[in-house]
This record gives C-alpha cells, sequence and structure tokens, in this order.
C-alpha cells in the first residue's frame, strides 16, 4: 500500500483483520488504514483473509474507492 500511493516513511499503513457479522461477507476481512501526520485517514475495507491479499486485490480496492475518510 505504501508503494502503491506513494507514502513517505511519516505516513503510517495499518492492516487489521476483523470478523465480519454482515450477511452474506465472508468470515474474515481486512481493513487497510492510512495515516497520515497531516490530513485525513483513509481506510479500505477488502472482503478476505489478509493473508490471501494480493496486490492486485489492493490496486483494484485503490480503482474502485478513494478510500473512506475518517
Amino acid at each position: 500500500m505504501r508503494t502503491l500511493l506513494g507514502l513517505d516513511d511519516d505516513t503510517a499503513v495499518v492492516l487489521r483483520q476483523l470478523a465480519c457479522t454482515e450477511p452474506g461477507c465472508p468470515p474474515l476481512e481486512t481493513v487497510v488504514a492510512v495515516l497520515p501526520m497531516e490530513g485525513k485517514a483513509r481506510r479500505w475495507t477488502l472482503h478476505r483473509p489478509a493473508d490471501q491479499i494480493t496486490e492486485t486485490d489492493l490496486r483494484a480496492a485503490l480503482l474502485a474507492t478513494p478510500g473512506q475518510h475518517d
């Protein structure tokens, strides 16, 4: 994610794998959050376990939505 977005070392990238309890959702989902020192945080939810996420999945998530702002 850091490379795909061209982030500097001061920007935190956090991955969290969570149980998904919504109907039709896979049992595990992964949330990727980008937390810059300045500016708004962004996050993306990928509906698969973290160990199954590929660079292609990350690219698709970035193209699908600019990231939800917190």
